[in-house]
């Protein structure tokens, strides 16, 4: 009984404002603690983002300060990490907050906030063109940085790098 009880205690001291929120009104989440800035940092399933994501916005986060994304191991999940802030008029500090959504490698597949948050659009397309997250509902997803033609996703740790050669110490 004590030790449930101290976890109940140490996932309250985990639990932030937002978290706190999202539980009172029902909202799926876990609550992954704070960065080392103090940031709240939440985790959300893909299938609940784009709902999630419009409640967020509808709360006062208006304001994607970045979108990227990052291969958690070889061989295993992909993460795609959204920082919003919540911009208010008078408020030296806005509040800030983390949120990641984890998709499977073998159908990496998360819904695209380009319709909450506009300047996602060049964020979610390098995350698409570096490691091959499909944003559902984007209006432009395809390459950004590496060419149409090129084949594979070259932020994965499991990529291995097309035969070409460089020319070095040519003189």
């Amino acid at each position: 009984m004590t030790n449930k009880k101290e976890k109940c205690e140490r996932d309250k001291k985990m639990q932030g404002r937002l978290s706190v929120w999202l539980v009172k009104h029902g909202l799926v989440h876990r609550s992954l603690g704070f960065d080392y800035q103090g940031i709240e940092t939440l985790q959300i399933k893909p299938e609940d983002w784009h709902s999630i994501a419009v409640i967020l916005y509808v709360y006062g986060y208006n304001y994607l300060r970045s979108q990227c994304a990052y291969d958690v191991a070889p061989g295993g999940l992909l993460a795609s990490v959204y920082h919003l802030t919540r911009i208010e008029y008078g408020v030296d500090q806005p509040e800030e907050v983390c949120i990641k959504v984890f998709a499977p490698r073998s159908n990496p597949r998360i819904p695209s906030v380009f319709w909450v948050w506009k300047s996602s659009d060049f964020q979610e397309r390098e995350s698409y063109d570096m490691l091959g997250i499909s944003y559902e509902n984007h209006p432009r997803l395809k390459r950004i940085l590496m060419p149409e033609s090129w084949i594979g996703w070259p932020l994965r740790k499991d990529y291995i790098a097309p035969n070409f050669y460089e020319i070095q110490d040519a003189h």
